[in-house]
């Protein structure tokens, strides 16, 4: 790729800065993404891995844009070296995250069913009751407790197995599978260990797909078993549908875990939102909104055409990166955006994407962000770090942020 882009505007090209995803601590901002925010309105960034550079975008209405306007293709990004935050990878067949129009929309028709509000709604009342569970063996065990280990990593998992349609007897198997997928510790064995983890996972819902080709039952994997007996899908499609979905709930884990960190370290947070559950609504916008859930960028999109953005010109075949992290930060849209104020309206936040690919288990995730905000905040009454706030131990070397584990007493 040329190092020189021609602007309309005539006005220099940013820097292209290196960006190597650091150990950011805590629920910090990323220092280096606040300063690529500074470039605008398009930065240039070098990754870790691959070849190249690529745009970055970071304000609002452009992420925005960028991420809804099909001359711009994940599609077109598979099999080129451009510079990527993680080596370079060969998505599965049926991969959303990978798939344009109108692919993207004939995979993801299969099992919006499963992901509608109704069926959200639907399965509140048992998501609850899983809920209940979980806190109420972790209340006859008394503090300390681990609120990852015993609630917001089992939980999502929980759901996600309820929504996919895994038998009851399998659900302790695909449980471990997903827990050792999401393992992170820097270690060479545990990298090999989830990797045939994930093996495992996809050869059997391969095996459990294809057992439901006559199924009309309205589960993820009946729908898809049944998408391909119809042949409007291929059973290698479908195994890439199922396998993101079925380990989705780690970003649940994270997330929330973050959420009670801040709640646990800020005394007059964690008492507004105890003592006014009315505001929890706003407030779970605001945290999302506010909190850093990955390091680095995501997925890269390819430009089809030239596309001119603030008088900048993107020239076909250019890679380019949207950051929802930074978009939610914009001063346009959000007044004084460093700041956690659970009292502003943070609806229009893109936590969970925009476009095509806005997250296809937003309801659930936010469903279950919901749940555990009430559920702990109302039963467990004088919640409190375990540790010093220091001694909370973050994942490292991993894309999604969060605590590896939260100790806390009651």
């Amino acid at each position: 790729m040329a190092e020189q882009t021609t602007l309309l505007t005539g006005q220099n090209l940013p820097p292209v800065r290196d960006w190597t995803a650091g150990d950011v601590k805590g629920t910090d901002f990323d220092p280096v993404l606040a300063e690529l925010m500074q470039d605008g309105p398009l930065a240039r960034i070098r990754l870790p891995h691959g070849e190249g550079w690529a745009w970055l975008a970071t304000r609002y209405e452009d992420v925005r844009m960028i991420a809804d306007d099909p001359r711009f293709s994940r599609a077109a990004a598979v099999e080129l070296p451009i510079t990527r935050p993680a080596p370079t990878f060969e998505p599965d067949p049926g991969c959303l995250a990978f798939a344009d129009p109108p692919d993207h929309g004939r995979l993801r028709r299969t099992v919006e069913s499963a992901f509608s509000d109704s069926a959200v709604e639907q399965l509140r009342p048992h998501a609850q009751q899983m809920l209940d569970e979980l806190v109420d063996g972790m209340l006859h065990d008394g503090p300390p407790a681990d609120l990852v280990e015993r609630v917001l990593e089992p939980f999502p998992v929980a759901v996600a197995c309820e929504v996919m349609g895994v038998p009851s007897g399998e659900r302790r198997q695909v449980q471990a599978w997903v827990r050792q997928i999401g393992s992170t510790d820097g270690c060479a064995d545990t990298a090999k260990r989830a990797k045939e983890a994930l093996s495992a996972l996809y050869e059997w819902i391969g095996s459990t797909v294809r057992e439901r080709h006559e199924s009309t039952d309205l589960d993820v994997l009946s729908l898809l078993g049944a998408a391909v007996g119809r042949g409007d899908i291929s059973d290698a499609e479908a195994v890439g549908l199922a396998g993101p979905l079925q380990t989705g709930g780690d970003a649940v884990t994270h997330t929330c875990g973050q959420m009670l960190f801040l709640m646990l370290t800020d005394t007059a947070l964690y008492e507004r939102l105890r003592g006014q559950p009315e505001s929890r609504t706003a407030a779970v916008d605001e945290l999302l909104r506010h909190l850093p859930h990955r390091a680095s960028v995501g997925l890269a999109r390819i430009a089809l055409e030239d596309v001119d953005v603030h008088g900048v010109r993107i020239s076909a075949g250019e890679p380019v990166y949207v950051s929802y992290l930074a978009a939610n930060r914009d001063p346009d849209v959000f007044p004084d955006p460093d700041l956690l104020d659970v009292g502003r309206d943070a609806g229009a936040h893109l936590a969970f994407g925009s476009g095509p690919h806005h997250c296809a288990g937003a309801g659930f995730a936010r469903m279950q962000t919901e749940l555990l905000v009430d559920t702990l905040l109302d039963r467990l009454p004088g919640l409190r770090l375990a540790v010093h706030v220091d001694q909370v131990p973050f994942r490292r070397r991993a894309m999604v942020r969060g605590p590896r584990s939260l100790p806390v007493r009651w």
